[in-house]
């Protein structure tokens, strides 16, 4: 069962989409979308997870800053694809969407909702406190801040998510953290021996697995220029035993 649902969040509330199992509950799992939105993507993968028994929150967290499923479409295959016209077109709409992002407090505001949509879910009793998060590109950064956050969370699956975090800020994760990158997504391969490093000096339980022939967004089966079949498969059989071990 999936529908649209508003979560108690500070002194508002934040819409979601909510995606339960028909049968037996194995936990719960935050599922943060891309910069794009709550796009189609981003709900077929909450019911994916729901299919495997988990309770599904997939906030919206930028339909208030403009960023919508109609604002955005067609800028990720333009960017991702072979056109460098069409590319080059997509820049600056890309780049007027993403301007809100760097108003002061966004950082904050956006930790709390997901911060909301953690204890939404810890307060299911079909859940039982057994929470995980997962998200992508935008989401997978927000993942990676959840899991500095807050002690409870279990597990942290981020997709090619930025960790941009002091050694104090990563020596608070207590979660394990499972993190899926594409071998051409230069900038985060590039900083990704120094997050190595910073991660065991920290003492976090941290995987990174990086796929040849893949970049930025291979997860994203509606981009079909950035989606690769074989390390999505892998990718997501890999999540699936992480979040088995540690959650369910």
């Amino acid at each position: 069962m999936s529908l649209l649902q508003d979560i108690p969040a500070g002194t508002g509330s934040i819409s979601a989409y909510v995606a339960r199992p028909d049968g037996p509950v194995r936990g719960g799992l935050v599922l943060l979308h891309e910069v794009w939105g709550l796009v189609g993507h981003i709900r077929d993968v909450a019911d994916r997870f729901a299919r495997e028994g988990y309770v599904v929150v997939a906030p919206d967290l930028l339909a208030d800053r403009g960023i919508t499923e109609e604002s955005t479409a067609g800028i990720g295959e333009a960017i991702a694809g072979p056109d460098p016209e069409a590319r080059n077109r997509a820049q600056p709409r890309l780049r007027a969407l993403l301007a809100p992002l760097q108003d002061p407090g966004f950082g904050a505001l956006t930790t709390q909702r997901v911060q909301a949509c953690f204890e939404f879910l810890s307060d299911d009793p079909e859940v039982a406190g057994r929470v995980g998060i997962t998200g992508f590109c935008f989401g997978g950064t927000y993942s990676f801040s959840l899991a500095v956050h807050e002690s409870r969370l279990l597990a942290c699956v981020p997709f090619y998510g930025h960790a941009d975090f002091s050694a104090a800020d990563l020596a608070r994760i207590k979660a394990p953290v499972l993190a899926f990158y594409g071998q051409d997504d230069g900038g985060l391969v590039a900083a990704l021996p120094a997050l190595e490093a910073a991660m065991a000096e920290a003492g976090v339980d941290f995987t990174a697995a990086v796929y040849p022939d893949a970049g930025h967004a291979f997860f994203n089966d509606s981009n079909r220029f950035a989606y690769r079949p074989g390390p999505a498969e892998d990718a997501w059989d890999r999540a699936l035993d992480f979040l088995a071990r540690h959650v369910a």
